[in-house]
């Protein structure tokens, strides 16, 4: 583990009370990793304000009997082959898919990936869950 630096702050009672419940709620052994992660995640935050290269999946639920479907997100993906590294089709019942695929791009094209796979007539829920690719927080 790199150097580690003990700082102390102040905060109100009440602050602090909500606090020491959400590192309860979430399972942290400690206040520290928890204000780690926090302090984490605004970096990423950052990140995606600045339009920097990130890593997200994009979860697909679709009904695959819709004609041309399959083929259109097919060729999104090879249209954007740089920027998809991986994807998983799973079969959920006899006419509905789930497909998850993993992408690393800058914020701006990743979001018009994800909005125009969401967009397709046949898709029936669209998500995307970004992240950083992790060079800034080492």
């Amino acid at each position: 583990m790199p150097d580690l630096i003990r700082l102390s702050l102040s905060i109100e009672n009440s602050l602090y009370d909500r606090l020491e419940k959400m590192v309860k709620q979430s399972g942290y052994t400690n206040r520290s990793e928890f204000v780690r992660d926090m302090i984490r995640r605004q970096l990423v935050e950052k990140e995606w304000e600045k339009g920097k290269e990130v890593l997200a999946t994009i979860t697909l639920v679709y009904d695959h009997h819709k004609p041309n479907l399959t083929e259109k997100l097919t060729h999104m993906q090879h249209h954007h082959h740089g920027k998809v590294l991986a994807s998983t089709h799973v079969h959920l019942d006899k006419a509905v898919c789930a497909e998850m695929i993993l992408v690393k791009g800058k914020v701006g094209e990743v979001r018009r990936l994800a909005d125009k796979m969401r967009q397709q007539k046949g898709v029936l829920h669209a998500e995307m869950s970004m992240t950083s690719t992790g060079t800034s927080l080492k």
